[in-house]
């Protein structure tokens, strides 16, 4: 089913502003007409924002069910305060549960992207009475480690996440911001515009290319004027709070230390879905993700896809969080499939 994706100030939404842990937050709240049949809650991740799920939020909706989507802390209209310490999981699963609490009082479906995907595997753990059912686009669950882990330990055992030392360092942030047009040109090629000589902005292993970002042509799955929104959202302060996310690390390990050592066993519905041409997060990262799902896990790829997997594939991704939440919710969605 296509259909007619959310624009920024789209008046089929609720924009709402509240306050979690003494940050501000912004998110949209989408409702059907009538009483939902369930609550779903989408994260985003980077350098993404609250209008990266712009073509899931009308077609969950279409199925009777309320949609909450906010700009994470760091990004959009949500505070972005300096000290990375302030983005840790644990701190910020208590922020969205607030979020939720002030919606609906009856457990969410909860979906993720990109850092959202790891995020939403934490909150189910921190807060698992909050949710029925979980979802994650491209990103599969990972364990809590029994010792804290720093970014290079990551690095050695996925080297395709080299790029990540690049955002940690506050490299691509400057890389980034030197002019408006700089920005603009950033989120073309980040949603997969190329250079004349058909290099992308960007690798796993090594992050940013400066060179790329100064020829880089429009994105081919991205309007301009979605490029436009989301530079002048950028433009108020930049990509430091967003890359705070990659200085987590230590911080997220060393909170989870309790969690870990512990047979953990999802008991609800869960989903993830992959993208064949993911460079960062390979589809191969799901082998073998049964075993940490004892109500099952439904596994599914979508093929000729990049990491942006929302945009550039809606029908095939909104088809596929459809079926999971029909098998969730049974005859009280709407057919809409």
């Amino acid at each position: 089913m296509m259909v007619d994706p959310l624009v920024p100030n789209d008046p089929r939404v609720e924009h709402k502003f509240t306050t979690a842990g003494g940050f501000k937050y912004y998110y949209m709240l989408a409702k059907p007409t009538g009483k939902p049949a369930a609550t779903v809650l989408l994260i985003h991740g980077w350098p993404d924002l609250a209008m990266g799920w712009r073509y899931q939020v009308p077609y969950l909706v279409s199925l009777n069910l309320q949609v909450i989507v906010p700009d994470m802390l760091g990004f959009g209209y949500t505070d972005a305060p300096d000290s990375y310490e302030e983005y840790s999981f644990k701190k910020q699963a208590s922020y969205v549960a607030s979020i939720v609490k002030e919606v609906t009082d009856e457990p969410i479906i909860l979906g993720g992207h990109d850092w959202g995907g790891a995020f939403i595997w934490r909150m189910a753990l921190y807060y698992p009475e909050l949710i029925r059912a979980i979802l994650s686009i491209c990103v599969p669950f990972a364990p809590p480690s029994p010792k804290v882990l720093t970014l290079e330990d990551s690095v050695k055992k996925f080297p395709q996440f080299r790029y990540q030392i690049q955002f940690s360092e506050g490299i691509a942030e400057k890389m980034v911001g030197k002019s408006p047009e700089r920005l603009r040109r950033f989120f073309n090629g980040i949603f997969g515009g190329r250079t004349p000589e058909g290099r992308g902005v960007w690798t796993a292993e090594d992050g940013l290319d400066e060179e790329g970002l100064e020829k880089v042509g429009p994105s081919p799955i991205v309007s301009q004027d979605m490029v436009e929104h989301y530079a002048k959202v950028y433009s108020e302060r930049g990509l430091h709070g967003p890359c705070n996310w990659y200085r987590l690390r230590e911080v997220n390990s060393t909170e989870e230390l309790p969690l870990a050592n512990k047979d953990i066993r999802f008991k609800i519905p869960a989903m993830l879905v992959m993208a064949e041409n993911d460079t960062a997060l390979l589809p191969s990262m799901a082998d073998g993700q049964e075993k940490y799902f004892e109500a099952g896990l439904k596994k599914e790829l979508i093929p000729k896809c990049s990491h942006w997997a929302m945009v550039q594939k809606p029908e095939e991704t909104n088809r596929f969080i459809g079926e999971f939440v029909q098998s969730v919710l049974g005859t009280s969605i709407k057919s809409a499939l």
